[in-house]
């Protein structure tokens, strides 16, 4: 069972996000799972770090891999694979980005096993809402939120064969 361990506030200055865009017709089994193989096949990651001198300045965690999702009623889900990069970053031909605005986010360390820690952004959206944040959408009514694959807490599994996937939302 996942356990939601640390909720906190982490300030984060303009970003931009560049990966490749999903969509529900893109889930294998009801995950992204296939597109995350195909990514690191097909080096993508590493095209994407090589745009800047040092991948992980633009926050805490900054070098992580991103699953950046947005939903909004009556809208088709998005599920993007990619990186938080600085807000000038050139997009690289055969990628695409959103740019973020500074904000707070509201983080949580969902930890357990690695078929349990994933779908927990709902658990995660309530647990930072009983710490005082509040879950804001965009100014469109989207809302965007994201899987953080931070190194070595996912990487490294505990004594127990546990590991801690970040989730975070946009916050107030």
């Amino acid at each position: 069972m996942p356990e939601i361990i640390k909720a906190y506030r982490q300030k984060v200055g303009s970003l931009r996000f560049i990966g490749k865009l999903y969509s529900d017709e893109d889930r294998i089994n009801g995950t992204f799972g296939a597109k995350w193989g195909q990514f690191f096949e097909n080096g993508w990651f590493s095209t994407i770090e090589q745009l800047v001198d040092d991948p992980g300045q633009t926050c805490e965690d900054g070098a992580a891999y991103i699953g950046l999702m947005r939903w909004k009623e009556g809208d088709p889900f998005q599920y993007w694979i990619g990186m938080f990069m600085p807000p000038d970053t050139d997009v690289p031909e055969g990628f695409e980005h959103v740019d973020f605005p500074a904000g707070d986010l509201g983080v949580c360390w969902v930890q357990g096993h690695e078929g349990e820690v994933y779908m927990q952004e709902e658990k995660c959206g309530r647990k930072l809402s009983e710490e005082g944040m509040k879950v804001i959408n965009d100014e469109h009514g989207a809302c965007w939120f994201f899987e953080r694959y931070a190194c070595p807490r996912f990487t490294e599994a505990d004594k127990d064969g546990k590991i801690i996937l970040d989730i975070a939302h946009y916050v107030q």
